[in-house]
């Protein structure tokens, strides 16, 4: 059953999706939908790194529940930046070094950051692994590094126990 669906969640997503979007009422849409929901896995399976292993789930919930709030608490900052006078704004481009060596967790970690508004995650350098921040208003370069490695490249480390 692997072999034929590697990753069943993608799969059921994908024929979802196709139901929701061609409004799927006659047999055929349903049957087109399945075959691409068996299809599309299996041809992009070579793309998709293997995810490490979940180790503290509980640890995740909480640091899900963090990030929510810095994704609240930031966009509440950001507006009120935006409204505000732009001169007070200290933008920055800061390098983070990242303890993290696994390729998808600094993806993952990336993708946070650039999720977290006032930010964006350039690019990882896996080779020297460090990762590079654009920061909204960043008067504190060093704190905003420290942020970063304590809300959440720390916590991902402990879930994922690297």
């Amino acid at each position: 059953m692997h072999r034929l669906l590697p990753r069943p969640l993608l799969a059921v997503t994908l024929f979802l999706l196709w139901a929701v979007i061609t409004n799927a009422a006659s047999l055929g849409l349903l049957v087109l939908g399945g075959l691409l929901a068996i299809v599309l896995p299996l041809l992009t399976l070579p793309f998709w790194p293997e995810p490490p292993r979940l180790v503290r789930p509980w640890r995740a919930v909480r640091f899900l529940a963090v990030f929510a709030t810095d994704i609240v608490t930031a966009n509440w900052r950001v507006a009120r930046q935006v409204i505000g006078p732009l001169c007070g704004l200290s933008p920055a481009l800061v390098e983070v070094p990242l303890d993290l060596r696994d390729p998808f967790l600094a993806t993952l970690l990336g993708s946070i950051v650039s999720l977290t508004p006032g930010t964006v995650a350039i690019d990882v350098d896996q080779q020297r692994w460090i990762m590079l921040v654009h920061a909204l208003d960043a008067p504190d370069p060093q704190a905003l590094v420290r942020e970063i490695k304590d809300r959440y490249e720390l916590p991902l480390k402990e879930i994922f126990a690297c």
